[in-house]
């Protein structure tokens, strides 16, 4: 039998029957949005599948050997010649923008905003969020934000205070916080910095009306922001949250989520979380991975969602027979993916 008449378009895998082939596409999701060998054009669930495609313990040879001399560590994008790849490079590259002072700095509270200003003209669409916590209860070992930081796009701290929990610290895990007793002493109630943050990002919205196109409400990015939320008591839409600890493409290979600093490393190439953690320095390195991810170039489609009302028949039992048919690259185009892609922002 030809199996490759029943090889997937999209990452290859080889099927013994064309049923096989229709299932597989049925919950696979592949779609212009999943990250793509710019050599070979398979799709990848994540970058880090992508990353093991291209330089993995068993990589794809022809793909490695191509990748070593035209290819960015950072984006794993196909440059056109190693020149090219190396001005790329370069350029893909950041720096980090908090020194060892600007922690020490910030860790004193000398960089301290605790008023957010609402009716500025050019008040942000996209904001970053990064909490900061100290341990509570008897072991220490509960979580309390203590100290809050929102930073726009273009990496300017919007609003930044310390907290005073509301039940007594008992670790104030100096090491990894810089957080002092008499940081906290005369700092924000929590309740008042959960009114001004939800206040910020729903910008005049109530909660319930708010939609992601076309209010008012602002996008939130963060890493880990369910347990950011949770410390400061506030809820905030789903539509509006993009958090680069569950975004497929930047989770590993396994469906986990990859840590803030890894992620920084290998997508940005610097160093984060290197002594006293900085909320400040979070925000930015969750905005940058944001904008990295907005800001590909990705085919429009006027559905792109699996869920949107126009797919739900793409793949349905009753198209079998029809599905049978189809041509690898047939069906691989009728597939959608089953994730908001955050280049769809861009064009919001």
């Amino acid at each position: 039998m030809d199996t490759c008449r029943n090889k997937c378009g999209g990452c290859y895998r080889q099927f013994n029957k064309k049923e096989h082939l229709v299932e597989h596409m049925r919950i696979s999701y592949h779609s212009v949005h999943e990250p793509t060998c710019g050599i070979c054009n398979k799709h990848c669930r994540s970058f880090d599948s992508l990353r093991e495609h291209l330089i993995g313990p068993l990589p794809k040879q022809e793909c490695k050997n191509i990748f070593s001399i035209r290819g960015c560590r950072f984006c794993l994008t196909i440059l056109e010649s190693p020149n090219a790849r190396r001005i790329h490079q370069e350029r893909c590259q950041l720096s980090n923008v908090t020194s060892g002072l600007m922690i020490r700095m910030a860790a004193l509270g000398l960089r301290n905003n605790s008023t957010i200003d609402y009716t500025s003209s050019r008040s942000p669409r996209v904001v970053a969020l990064s909490c900061k916590m100290v341990g509570g209860g008897s072991d220490g070992s509960l979580d309390l934000c203590a100290r809050v930081c929102i930073t726009d796009e273009s990496e300017n701290v919007v609003f930044h205070t310390y907290v005073k929990p509301t039940i007594p610290v008992t670790n104030y895990r100096y090491e990894m916080t810089g957080i002092r007793p008499e940081n906290l002493r005369d700092a924000m109630r929590l309740k008042h910095a959960q009114r001004k943050v939800q206040e910020f990002l729903c910008n005049g919205e109530p909660m319930w009306k708010i939609r992601p196109r076309n209010g008012k409400a602002r996008i939130l990015v963060g890493h880990g922001l369910d347990n950011h939320l949770d410390s400061l008591q506030l809820e905030y839409s789903s539509s509006m949250i993009r958090d680069t600890a569950e975004y497929p493409p930047l989770m590993k290979s396994s469906k986990l989520s990859n840590s803030l600093k890894y992620l920084t490393q290998a997508y940005l190439g610097y160093d984060i979380h290197v002594g006293i953690q900085d909320p400040y320095e979070d925000c930015v390195a969750t905005m940058r991975l944001y904008t990295r991810m907005r800001y590909q170039k990705h085919r429009a489609e006027a559905y792109p969602l699996a869920s949107d009302t126009q797919n739900h028949n793409n793949f349905a039992a009753w198209r079998q027979n029809e599905l049978e048919r189809m041509s690898p690259e047939e069906l691989l185009d009728l597939s959608r993916s089953d994730y908001y892609c955050w280049c769809l922002d861009s064009v919001a």
